[in-house]
């Protein structure tokens, strides 16, 4: 058993009709029938949503995913519409909520590695592969690979994992056509990413992007991109392979989660209990941190 702690009740908002409740956003329908996109302080861990939100994380997500969107936007068209706040929407909406295009969404998790680490690693020991594509004998934890690789997963419901597939799956899915695109654009993308992070003292080992079509079936970049929550950031001067890497992510929540100090078992079915000051402001931290070294820009 997962999912969340306690599920909000979503926000009420005249004009916009509530769709769908994330692990991080909220999701509306305007009258337009534009999307509405909210990104909460919400943080998940080991497939839980916690009880304790981290103060700006979804404004961070937010201003992070805007300007990779500028930095990407030859590369692949965006959702963006707007980032106004629709009328009669809370003031605490402010630098959080986007106006999105509605978009029929490919249902593939589109994942890059540029290294292998996480469920990559995991596979890789067992088989020598990841998501059916052969790699080199000797990788460890945290090795460069050869070149990056797209490595698909099936999208899950809140409260499950994530499975990853072959690309020969995503074909049969979507199609072969499609499928040709989604890799093509997933690693572009990634390329182009990990060179500006690279510039920026930061390692981009892998990440995942959602793809939609769009009315003119354009392939469009949706949801967010390249933030904490959906990429591994590491940083370059302490990159070292063979063992796990520090990280600009939730890492401080994983660590506290599984210490003895939490009192939790992760492999009970009972929720894990809500995060200490020390935890929330260094995980807070850490996404400022990231977004300051990615854009060159202060947070406050």
């Amino acid at each position: 058993m997962s999912g969340f702690v306690e599920k909000p009740e979503p926000i009420q908002v005249p004009g916009l009709v509530h769709l769908h409740t994330g692990k991080v956003r909220e999701l509306y329908r305007n009258e337009a029938g534009d999307l509405v996109m909210v990104a909460s302080d919400r943080i998940s861990a080991y497939d839980w949503v916690l009880p304790t939100e981290i103060p700006d994380k979804g404004r961070v997500l937010t201003r992070l995913s805007l300007w990779w969107f500028e930095q990407l936007a030859d590369l692949a068209p965006n959702h963006v519409l707007s980032t106004e706040l629709p009328p009669g929407a809370p003031a605490d909406w402010e630098g959080r909520a986007l106006v999105c295009k509605s978009l029929r969404m490919v249902p593939v998790e589109c994942v890059a590695r540029g290294y292998l680490t996480g469920s990559g690693l995991a596979e890789y020991d067992e088989t020598r592969t990841v998501c059916g594509l052969a790699l080199p004998e000797g990788l460890v934890d945290g090795s460069e690979l050869p070149a990056p690789i797209f490595t698909p997963a099936t999208k899950a419901e809140v409260g499950e994992h994530d499975e990853n597939v072959s690309y020969e799956e995503v074909a049969r899915q979507v199609g072969p056509e499609t499928a040709a695109d989604l890799r093509q654009a997933t690693l572009a993308v990634y390329s182009r990413a990990r060179d500006i992070a690279r510039e920026r003292g930061i390692v981009l080992a892998d990440t995942k992007f959602e793809f939609g079509f769009d009315g003119d079936d354009g392939l469009v970049l949706a949801d967010e991109v390249l933030t904490p929550d959906s990429s591994r950031f590491w940083p370059a001067d302490r990159w070292q392979p063979g063992r796990a890497q520090p990280s600009y992510d939730k890492q401080f929540v994983r660590d506290w989660l599984t210490s003895a100090e939490s009192g939790w078992d992760r492999g009970s079915e009972q929720p894990p209990p809500p995060l200490p000051q020390q935890v929330v402001d260094a995980t807070r931290a850490k996404y400022v941190e990231a977004y300051e070294l990615l854009t060159g820009q202060s947070w406050s």
